[in-house]
């Protein structure tokens, strides 16, 4: 557990101590489509554009656990529906509901619900930019957390499936390239994404991972040997 209590007391001061680096490394993993979506939505609708005037808020949580003795993180595939995110890999969260005391509170319940970690285990350690989505009109608040033993997931019938992922292993060159993906507009398009575990994570959960490892830099978590 040595390890694991280094590498997270080192996340903690980045995320800290470290001036965010907000929209300019979440647009390093943004697809040609978002990058679209966000200009369009900087204009009024009368000169063409697409901003909404009351984005709804959502958050999800970043989940950093103990697991081998290193710092692992959780994300979620989504179960297959008629949403606009269908069967995507996403962090556990969801939308703000009116009795939520904070967007912690919201990521936390909505952790609960879909993957079953217990709020009171977690401990808050810091936030990261909010990120705009054009396509649902949300503002969604990404929230870290870290709890100190390896939690037992329950997850609920909107989760096809976890992933548990290394942290280390997101900054391997090798996990981050692009693929093809049927855009629910029906065009086709080549996005920036990381291949973890089979699954391509791309779009907004990508953007968010891409902010988190900026923050805490290849310098502070490098990959194991």
């Amino acid at each position: 557990m040595k390890k694991f209590e280094q590498e997270i007391d080192r996340v903690k001061t980045c995320l800290q101590t470290n001036e965010l680096p907000g929209i300019k490394a979440q647009l390093k993993m943004a697809p040609i489509t978002r990058l679209t979506e966000i200009s369009r939505s900087q204009f009024s609708t009368e000169h063409g554009g697409t901003k909404a005037k009351f984005p709804r808020k959502s958050a999800v949580l970043i989940l950093l656990y103990p697991k081998n003795n290193t710092v692992y993180l959780v994300m979620m595939v989504r179960a297959a529906d008629n949403t606009v995110h269908s069967g995507h890999v996403s962090f556990p969260g969801g939308k703000v509901e009116k009795s939520d005391s904070s967007i912690s509170y919201t990521a936390l319940r909505e952790a609960h619900e879909e993957i079953g970690v217990l709020p009171n285990t977690v401990d808050i350690i810091g936030k990261l930019t909010k990120l705009y989505i054009p396509p649902s009109n949300f503002d969604v608040y990404p929230v870290v957390g870290i709890v100190n033993s390896t939690p037992v997931f329950i997850p609920n019938n909107e989760v096809h499936k976890l992933l548990e992922v290394e942290l280390s292993t997101l900054f391997n060159p090798n996990t981050a390239g692009y693929e093809k993906i049927y855009h629910r507009t029906g065009g086709e398009f080549v996005v920036p994404c990381f291949h973890i575990q089979g699954e391509i994570v791309w779009g907004a959960t990508a953007m968010i991972l891409a902010e988190l490892l900026d923050v805490i830099s290849i310098v502070v978590l490098p990959q194991r040997r």
